[in-house]
């Protein structure tokens, strides 16, 4: 029962890095409404607002990835893998994610940390004039979600181990404890 607990635990940390991605949705929302107005109504364009918008776009999207692991929303060849029994989709998830997909985020987090780094000692800005200032923010993101990916990674590794020694006998997602 603890690695169904610890399984949970993951799922709690992969679950609020949705959350956050669904308010950066929103916050993205504002921006984009508030960028059309000020173009067509007022004659007024804002690099630092255009750029803004990227930005809230990769950081959700990247945010969003973990969760969608932890949910099963990812890309698959269902065809195959929906037919399968409970056990073998444990051993497929489990064998992907420690071999495929573990090996991969932990090798980009690690290269995405000196990336961002990087810009960060150089004090890298927009090269375009009112862009945003410090752009090693969102390239800091892109170690933090391959590190989340990891993360969700284990969960469904945890999962899979679950599913394999008879803790856990559902099948599909299962929804944020409130």
């Amino acid at each position: 029962m603890m690695l169904v607990q610890l399984e949970n635990l993951v799922n709690r940390f992969s679950d609020l890095l949705g959350k956050i991605a669904a308010l950066l949705f929103i916050l993205l929302l504002f921006n984009v409404f508030y960028d059309v107005v000020a173009r067509y109504v007022f004659n007024d364009v804002s690099i630092g607002m255009q750029e803004l918008e990227w930005h809230l776009f990769a950081a959700m999207f990247m945010l969003g990835v973990p969760y969608t692991l932890r949910v099963g929303g990812h890309v698959r060849v269902d065809l195959i893998y929906e037919r399968l029994s409970l056990r073998s989709k444990a051993y497929i998830d489990l064998f992907g994610s420690l071999f495929l997909l573990m090996p991969f985020a932990l090798l980009v987090g690690y290269y995405g940390v000196g990336f961002a780094h990087e810009a960060w000692e150089l004090g890298e800005t927009s090269g375009d004039p009112g862009g945003l200032p410090h752009r090693w923010i969102i390239k800091a993101v892109i170690p933090f979600t391959f590190f989340s990916i990891a993360i969700s990674g284990f969960g469904m590794m945890l999962r899979s181990l679950n599913i394999l020694t008879g803790n856990r006998t559902d099948t599909g997602y299962v929804p944020p404890q409130h």
